[in-house]
């Protein structure tokens, strides 16, 4: 359906929306931004769009490892903080923040972007608060096919109790619709790509068995039609197509080869179909769709959890043999302190890696990074007494021209999560008066 609102004319005299949509049987194949959709923004005369994510690391942080020992824009970069040394200046360390509410790996998840002060009493005892991915997904889903993604590296389980007799719900997602409405995650990306691309409107396992039974791709889908696309497009926007497509096309084979590994070599596995057995192969998988549903406008709101509160997953790539989860009360063992460290660093170096994606897409005057405010960082400090004071925080991306990063911000007066969520919902312009256990916005920003 065509948005008129959004539809400009160009110099040819065609027009061409910025939802645009490519469709064919069963798939419809959005487009990244071009010159030809909104040219005003190619010559960098329109306002930017912004958008939001949280990309949230589990079972707390080896501190020592992480804090900057000074403050300011000469601070150093710790252990972990070193493999972003290439957007130190896109980025923002922010200390003393605490949890709003500190009760184990529940506390730490279900207060992260919900600021709340306090949530259900026992495992059927579901309550919390409207997150803000959520609030400002209201916001700025109004000018996209999906309002936002919830994304994890782990299955979803909303049921039964995981921490202090509570539900399950509060490790295993970081967003709330309403404050009895927790969104699951998605972990598999054949689902997600479904989502993004399928024509079906739906996730379930039915019809995505029937994209399995075509064995046809989104592209062969719309060939005939971009083709024509592309022919009334200028060199600039044919590259973008070009390479965006390609970018597509090499998603789709690597989720057919996930299919296929699991089916032949590993029959047993309890995983659905598109789920690398390799941990590497899944988060590539998974960064590469959230650049595309960004690139492409499809959302503006994302949160990605690297795993799950109290996950157990081992680390043997990184010589970390141990389970993150008892790993993390090493009740600050030296050693067992240092490898937790490499945990939270192979963590900031996989999130390096999402970073060169979204900063190597052009937009505007600018890359897809700069028009972004991506909140990384963890509901737990010191994880070996659960500690929710001094959260490691971290603002990066251009924050469409508010983030002016290369700083450590020290806050002293005991500020909290759901205070920082009061100023991102200012710089979004979509301004609240409370959130969970608010008081105020952050000052220097």
């Amino acid at each position: 359906m065509k948005d008129k609102a959004k539809t400009v004319h160009i110099s040819t005299g065609k027009a061409l929306s910025r939802r645009a949509l490519l469709r064919g049987a069963g798939a419809a194949l959005a487009l990244p931004m071009l010159d030809a959709m909104t040219p005003a923004f190619a010559q960098g005369s329109a306002a930017p769009i912004h958008r939001f994510q949280t990309v949230y690391v589990p079972n707390g942080m080896a501190m020592d490892y992480w804090l900057p020992s000074t403050v300011g824009r000469d601070f150093e970069l710790t252990p972990i903080l070193k493999p972003l040394a290439a957007y130190k200046e896109k980025m923002l360390v922010l200390s003393g923040l605490d949890a709003n509410w500190n009760i184990a790996h529940a506390g730490a998840g279900g207060s992260f972007l919900t600021g709340v002060t306090r949530g259900g009493r026992n495992e059927v005892d579901i309550r919390a608060d409207v997150s803000v991915d959520q609030l400002l997904a209201r916001q700025l889903g109004k000018e996209t096919q999906l309002s936002s993604l919830e994304l994890s590296m782990d299955a979803p389980a909303l049921a039964g109790a995981c921490t202090a007799n509570l539900s399950c719900v509060y490790t295993h997602t970081l967003s709330w619709r309403s404050p009895t409405e927790p969104l699951p995650t998605e972990h598999n990306p054949r689902a997600v790509f479904e989502r993004l691309f399928g024509d079906s409107g739906s996730t379930s396992r039915d019809a995505r068995e029937v994209r399995l039974r075509q064995q046809s791709s989104i592209l062969d889908a719309v060939l005939d039609k971009l083709s024509s696309l592309e022919s009334s497009l200028g060199a600039e926007d044919r590259h973008l197509v070009g390479s965006y497509t390609e970018s597509v096309r090499n998603i789709e084979r690597r989720i057919q080869k996930a299919e296929e590994q699991i089916d032949l070599d590993l029959p047993d596995l309890d995983q659905p179909a598109g789920v690398p057995p390799i941990f590497e192969d899944h988060m590539e998988i998974m960064q590469d769709l959230q650049v595309l549903a960004l690139q492409t406008d499809l959302t503006r709101v994302i949160t990605f959890m690297m795993s799950k509160e109290q996950s157990a997953r081992p680390y043997p790539q990184i010589d970390v043999p141990d389970a993150h989860h008892p790993l993390s009360h090493h009740n600050n063992n030296v050693q067992l302190v240092e490898k937790m460290s490499r945990i939270n660093t192979y963590h900031t170096t996989l999130f390096s890696n999402y970073l060169d994606k979204l900063a190597a897409i052009p937009e505007g005057d600018g890359t897809l990074l700069d028009n972004m405010t991506i909140l990384y960082g963890a509901g737990l400090s010191n994880s070996t007494v659960h500690a929710g004071n001094n959260l490691p925080i971290l603002l990066v991306g251009g924050g469409a021209g508010w983030i002016y990063g290369g700083e450590h911000i020290q806050y002293t007066h005991q500020p909290t999560m759901a205070d920082l969520h009061l100023t991102l919902m200012d710089r979004f312009k979509f301004p609240i008066e409370k959130l969970g256990g608010s008081k105020d916005p952050l000052p220097i920003f």
